[in-house]
């Protein structure tokens, strides 16, 4: 069975995280100018303070002139004169974004995989590494699209909840495409783990956030939700849902980040094809990601009855 190394691995993740991202906003400091209105945010495991070793750093910038792509260049030197690893040339933050794609293509044509990934992401799991108060503004700003003026105060903001499900039900349909349809397949073990776990928890922090807006006036949903996204997805939950009512869930992704973060079990999973279901290691971490999604839905029932509008508008 598979068991995390000791109890401590959750703030060893949030001290290397913390001293990683400090470094990597001294980094940044040195490639823009204070006066720079340019917004550079991390996203993944570090931002999640949940990194314990050499991994993608998710940088992603936001820059609305032509230059941003060789500034873009420059952050990814800085990332690897750290010691860490450029993100990848294939994912959702290869290029810079624009406010403007990210605040006002939620829907439609012109909103793709990337789009949506970006916006949520920087919801969810983002944090700044330059331009603190423009990371808070761009937050806001998309905060303030998805919870319209005119919203009933108890109704929970639909619109955001509807684009976390999609954003969740997007993430499981390309994983398949990453690991079984494209020419090189990415490995397909780690990413099954990692999306029990990791990515199911980015998903249900946006769900308990969003079930806590009911009965409150949009400017007071707005801020309950800036209030939240300020805080990482694991401390989000105990906040929502109750540090002793959380404790079997937090032990439960314990026991991933053990593994996860384990060089030895990192690399074998890496390794697994899709005819290595029954290896050990792969099938202890899937029962344990099967005991961590009971948790999330004892937390669920738990802390919304049945009469809470969010039951209704999860299903309908």
């Amino acid at each position: 069975m598979v068991t995390s190394a000791n109890t401590n691995v959750l703030k060893r993740g949030r001290e290397y995280s913390e001293d990683k991202v400090g470094a990597l906003r001294k980094g940044m400091d040195a490639i823009f100018p204070v006066s720079s209105n340019d917004i550079v945010l991390v996203c993944g495991s570090l931002a999640r303070r949940e990194a314990a070793g050499p991994s993608d750093v998710d940088c992603f910038l936001v820059s609305d002139d032509q230059d941003g792509c060789e500034r873009l260049e420059k952050i990814k030197e800085t990332v690897t004169v750290l010691g860490l690893q450029k993100p990848s040339p294939e994912g959702a933050f290869a290029k810079p974004g624009t406010r403007k794609a990210i605040i006002e293509n939620i829907g439609g044509d012109e909103d793709s995989n990337t789009n949506i990934t970006q916006r949520i992401l920087v919801l969810l799991e983002g944090d700044w590494l330059f331009n603190e108060r423009g990371f808070q503004d761009l937050r806001r700003g998309i905060l303030r699209t998805y919870v319209k003026d005119g919203i009933p105060d108890d109704q929970v903001a639909l619109f955001l909840l509807n684009d976390i499900i999609r954003y969740w039900r997007t993430v499981c349909v390309d994983y398949e495409h990453k690991t079984t349809t494209k020419a090189k397949p990415k490995p397909w073990a780690i990413r099954n783990i990692k999306l029990v776990f990791s990515r199911k928890l980015i998903y249900a922090s946006g769900l308990f956030s969003v079930a806590s807006t009911a009965d409150m006036a949009r400017e007071k949903k707005i801020t309950r939700l800036e209030e939240l996204f300020d805080l990482r997805p694991l401390d989000r939950l105990v906040h929502v849902c109750g540090a002793a009512e959380t404790a079997e869930m937090l032990r439960s992704y314990e026991v991933f980040l053990s593994c996860i973060n384990n060089e030895a079990k990192r690399s074998r999973l890496e390794s697994l094809g899709k005819g290595d279901r029954d290896d050990p290691l792969y099938r202890d971490l899937k029962d344990e990601g099967h005991r961590f999604t009971g948790e999330l839905l004892k937390l669920f029932e738990m802390t919304f009855p049945a009469t809470h509008p969010i039951r209704r508008a999860i299903v309908y």
